[in-house]
């Protein structure tokens, strides 16, 4: 997995066993916010309570998934689009950025 930092450097290559968890908390979201007239999803930003801050999202259901987080009671920390995933399936390199 690769991680975009605070100051736009990339961490890559990672293990997802050895990630240390403060990279991921403190991880920059992957994709940067667009909007556009005329765009099929429904992005935005939400103040989201549990980090006193605001989170991007693409699509209603990434919003969705940002209020039942923000309103759960074990959740300690939200973070949009953290990380890129790679992997090799078939002979073919996928990649996949978790909401």
């Amino acid at each position: 997995m690769s991680v975009r930092q605070a100051d736009e450097s990339v961490v890559e290559d990672l293990e997802w066993a050895s990630a240390p968890l403060d990279l991921l908390r403190n991880a920059q979201p992957w994709r940067t916010f667009r909007w556009y007239k005329g765009q099929q999803h429904d992005s935005g930003t939400y103040w989201a309570a549990t980090v006193r801050d605001h989170v991007i999202y693409e699509s209603r259901l990434e919003l969705g998934r940002l209020l039942f987080a923000d309103h759960a009671p074990n959740v300690r920390h939200v973070v949009a689009q953290p990380f890129l995933l790679k992997a090799e399936v078939e002979g073919k390199l996928r990649r996949h950025i978790p909401d």
